[in-house]
């Protein structure tokens, strides 16, 4: 199968690469970009583990093609912090608690930054539909939702850029 060239830009940086057509996104971040941030769960986009952001979107990486991405952007966990300062979410989450064995957490991360932009005050029950295409096996999601809830108040508190 012939290659095709693709040009995205991950976390701020153009990438080009030639990928074979069917070549998933998570595995391009993985393999192709040594991005391993976004963890390989279910590889049938139940379980949110990979979720990255590409154009905006929300996006279950395990069952997207990298030639889908072509001229696109894409965060990934990695991209979530500025200049070593964390995210909101990323700061919710150590500060609430949000995570206990890790897996999910990148996924959890880039849906919660996502929702954010969505819906920037959302409530209780808002957060846990947002959140309900990343399942985690450990927490039980109260501290996720109070980690989700403390990220919408400190954004809310940030000035304009």
């Amino acid at each position: 199968m012939a290659k095709k060239l693709i040009s995205v830009t991950v976390n701020g940086k153009l990438e080009e690469r030639a990928v074979e057509p069917r070549t998933l996104l998570i595995h391009f971040l993985r393999e192709e970009l040594n991005l391993t941030g976004a963890h390989i769960g279910c590889e049938t986009s139940h379980c949110g583990a990979c979720t990255v952001d590409v154009d905006g979107v929300s996006v279950k990486s395990c069952t997207h093609l990298a030639v889908q991405c072509d001229g696109a952007h894409v965060t990934t966990v990695e991209g979530l912090a500025n200049k070593g300062v964390l995210h909101a979410v990323q700061e919710g989450f150590y500060k609430e608690h949000g995570l206990q064995c890790g897996f999910c957490t990148p996924g959890m991360l880039m849906r919660a930054s996502n929702f954010l932009k969505e819906n920037p005050n959302p409530s209780e029950d808002e957060i846990r539909m947002g959140m309900s295409g990343n399942l985690c096996r450990c927490t039980g999601y109260q501290n996720i939702v109070k980690a989700v809830q403390y990220a919408a108040r400190k954004l809310q508190e940030a000035p304009a850029a």
